[in-house]
């Protein structure tokens, strides 16, 4: 079962050996070959002035969800209290933003850079190590028939991993793009066509785990990036689509040590939105004290906060609104925070 990983599975033939070289870093890592959906996006959008403005529709509609911010931090699609959980942890259709709210501009669909390949081929694969952290790591694909066009399910890729890889060593200069973990692997054969390469890092000294999403096309290829630096035909109109929404955070009251607001979401699409889910980074001092009109869980650490829906205002019309209030005290200065809105 996906639900829980097994330790104990194939080695990866082809390991390459090299020292580790381990240095303090701020984030995490992403999939590169075959590159992740916030990865290539952050190169499609790169600037030599620092900027992000993707080309490709896709990408720069997952940034009008989700923020300039979800690019910047292309190696931090994570989940603090994943512990392997993949199937009845991350809800479907989220599985590509790992069920972090912050990056759920890319678990759309739409027409994503992506990576050729061939199907049975032997494939060099390497993950970013922006911070080294031991652990496994577990790639899947899609189940032949996989339809792109809507938002990834479970019930999308094959029941078991293609690839496992046991505790790899990282390579370059870790807390940059060059850190990478890497590895040689066979892609399973019989498959063509458009495909998800769905990834999980489960790291073995704590319960955080990473997931993303690398869009392939079987057809022959060698690694070839297309969509990168590209404007697609047809487009994204960039829009959000229906099931998505917008949230807004206004500050209430404020006190020494603590402070008041008011979240308001609003449904932007043509449909009801039956459920909603806002989520926020907590800065450090910051303890949320109590939230109503709404249910707050926290990770493990207290650094990411998300609020659901009530029971009684998880249904949004189009062009409509909800609103969930909270509390929390702090020892800084009560700044607004970047928040992210989906549905479940």
């Amino acid at each position: 079962m996906r639900a829980v990983l097994v330790v104990v599975t194939m080695m990866v033939a082809g390991l390459l050996t090299v020292t580790l070289n381990p240095q303090p870093a701020a984030a995490h890592g992403a999939m590169m070959k075959p590159g992740s959906r916030t990865f290539l996006c952050w190169k499609d959008g790169r600037t030599e002035q620092g900027n992000i403005v993707p080309k490709n529709s896709a990408c720069a509609a997952a940034v009008a969800q989700s923020g300039d911010n979800s690019l910047y931090n292309w190696f931090s699609v994570l989940r603090s209290d994943g512990a392997g959980r993949t199937e009845g942890f991350i809800p479907d259709g989220q599985l590509c933003s790992g069920g972090n709210p912050s990056f759920a501009g890319y678990d759309r669909a739409g027409n994503w850079p992506q990576t050729h390949l061939t199907a049975g081929a032997s494939f060099g694969f390497s993950y970013n190590a922006w911070a080294a952290h031991p652990g496994w790591f577990y790639l899947y694909v899609t189940k032949d028939g996989y339809d792109p066009s809507r938002p990834l399910r479970w019930d999308d890729l094959e029941d078991q991993p293609f690839l496992t890889v046991d505790h790899p060593p990282v390579t370059g200069q870790v807390g940059s793009e060059n850190g990478q973990y890497q590895w040689t692997g066979d892609f399973p054969t019989g498959k063509s066509g458009k495909h998800v390469i769905y990834s999980v890092w489960k790291r073995s000294d704590s319960s955080e785990t990473f997931y993303g999403c690398s869009d392939v096309v079987f057809d022959g290829g060698n690694g070839e990036v297309t969509g990168v630096g590209e404007v697609d035909d047809p487009p994204d109109s960039g829009e959000p689509p229906n099931g998505a929404c917008t949230a807004s955070w206004a500050t209430t009251g404020s006190w020494n040590g603590g402070y008041q607001a008011e979240v308001t979401v609003r449904n932007p699409g043509t449909t009801t939105l039956n459920g909603w889910r806002v989520g926020w980074a907590v800065s450090n001092g910051t303890t949320i004290t109590s939230v109503w009109n709404g249910s707050l869980t926290t990770d493990s650490l207290g650094s990411q906060a998300t609020v659901s829906n009530a029971g009684w205002n998880g249904s949004i019309p189009a062009g409509g609104s909800q609103s969930f209030g909270l509390t929390a005290n702090t020892s800084g200065t009560t700044t607004a925070p970047t928040l992210a809105c989906s549905s479940p």
